[in-house]
C-alpha cells in the first residue's frame, strides 16, 4: 500500500469529479454565484463553489491513503469553512487575515522543528501570503487549477524521489483533485474555485513547502520557484499598488494575468502562456533540487532573469494596449 500513490489519487479525482457534477447542476448553482462586475473577467454569473469539490476529493484521497499531516489538513479545512462564509457574507479583511496567521502559526508549531523567533515570524507571514496570493490569482479560467495541478504535482515528484511517501501521497491527492476541477474550470468555465478552494490550496502550498524543507526533501527556495508564476505576479502587483498609494485589499484588474486576458490573449491564450511558465519553473526546480550550491544559485539567477523579462514584456505590451485604446476612442 505504501508505494501505491495511484489509489488515493484516483479516489480524489473521482470524488471531486462527482461533486462537480452536483455543483454545476441547477441545485448547485443556487449556492453561491459569482456575478460579474467592473473588475471581473467573466461575462455571466458562474458558481464559485468548485473548492468544495476539491476539498471532498482531497478528503476521499486521504481516507484511502492516510498520508498523515492531520493538524495541517484540519487547519486547511477550518480555513475552507471561513473562506466559504466569506464567499457568502464577505467577511472583514482583518478577520480573514488574523485567521490565516493563526493557522500558519499552528501548523509551524506542530509540523516543524521550531526555527527560532525570527524565522518563525518570516515563515508565518510566508504561509499567510501564499494563502492570500493564491486567492488573488484565482481570477482567470483554468489558472488556479492549473497551478495546483502542476505545483502539487512537482511536490509529489520531489517527495517520491526522496522516498518521503506521506508528503508525496498528500501532494498527489491535491494534484488529482485539482485536475478534476480543471475539467469544469477550463475556458469557458462552468464553475469557479472560490475562496473556499483558493485559500486552503494556497495555505497548503506554503505549509507543505516548508514541511518538505524541514524534512530535507528540497531546499528552501524550491516551493518559491515551483509556485513562482503566482508568487511573482501577486507580489509585484502588490508592490506596485502600494507605491501608487492604492487600497491593496480591494479587488482590481492589475495583475499580469489579468492584463494578458484583457489584451489579445483571452482566457485560453493566457492559460497556455501561464501553463508554459509553470511547467518551466517546476522542471527547473526539480532539475536543480539536488544540484551543487553554485548550480542552485545559477539556476535561481536565471529563473529570476527570465521571470523579470516576462514581467517587463507584459508591462510594455500593456502600455501599448492602453495607448492604442486611447487613440481608438479619441
Amino acid at each position: 500500500m505504501r508505494g501505491m500513490l495511484w489509489q488515493p489519487a484516483l479516489a480524489a479525482f473521482v470524488i471531486a469529479l462527482l461533486c462537480l457534477r452536483v455543483l454545476v447542476s441547477d441545485f448547485g448553482r443556487r449556492l453561491v454565484l459569482d456575478r460579474p462586475n467592473e473588475r471581473s473577467l467573466h461575462q455571466h454569473p458562474v458558481p464559485r463553489t468548485g473548492g468544495l469539490a476539491i476539498i471532498a476529493g482531497v478528503a476521499a484521497g486521504c481516507l484511502v491513503g492516510e498520508p498523515g499531516f492531520g493538524v495541517t489538513l484540519g487547519l486547511a479545512a477550518a480555513l475552507a469553512v471561513v473562506s466559504f462564509l466569506d464567499d457568502i457574507f464577505d467577511l472583514r479583511t482583518s478577520i480573514r487575515l488574523a485567521l490565516h496567521l493563526v493557522a500558519a502559526s499552528a501548523t509551524l508549531l506542530v509540523e516543524l522543528r521550531f526555527p527560532g523567533w525570527v524565522l518563525f515570524v518570516v515563515f508565518v507571514l510566508a504561509i499567510a501570503w501564499y494563502a492570500n496570493l493564491y486567492n488573488f490569482m484565482d481570477g482567470s479560467d483554468g489558472l488556479a487549477g492549473g497551478m495546483a495541478l502542476i505545483g502539487f504535482g512537482a511536490y509529489a515528484v520531489a517527495a517520491a524521489l526522496s522516498g518521503v511517501h506521506p508528503l508525496a501521497e498528500l501532494s498527489v491527492v491535491l494534484a488529482a483533485a485539482s485536475a478534476a476541477f480543471l475539467t469544469r474550470n477550463f475556458h469557458p468555465a462552468s464553475i469557479f474555485m472560490g475562496d473556499v478552494g483558493s485559500v486552503p490550496l494556497g495555505f497548503l502550498a506554503g505549509a507543505l513547502g516548508l514541511i518538505g524543507w524541514n524534512d530535507g526533501v528540497w531546499p528552501i527556495w524550491f516551493p518559491i520557484l515551483v509556485f513562482a508564476p503566482f508568487v511573482c505576479d501577486a507580489t509585484l502587483t502588490l508592490i506596485k499598488r502600494l507605491l501608487r498609494g492604492e487600497r491593496v485589499w480591494q479587488a482590481h484588474r492589475d495583475h499580469y494575468y489579468q492584463r494578458l486576458v484583457r489584451m489579445s490573449f483571452g482566457h485560453r491564450g493566457t492559460a497556455a502562456v501561464e501553463y508554459a511558465v509553470m511547467l518551466a519553473c517546476t522542471a527547473t526546480a526539480l532539475f536543480a533540487r539536488d544540484a551543487s550550491v553554485p548550480g542552485q544559485v545559477a539556476t535561481l539567477a536565471g529563473a529570476v532573469a527570465v521571470l523579470a523579462s516576462i514581467a517587463v514584456w507584459v508591462d510594455i505590451r500593456w502600455a501599448r494596449h492602453l495607448r492604442d485604446s486611447r487613440e481608438a476612442t479619441a
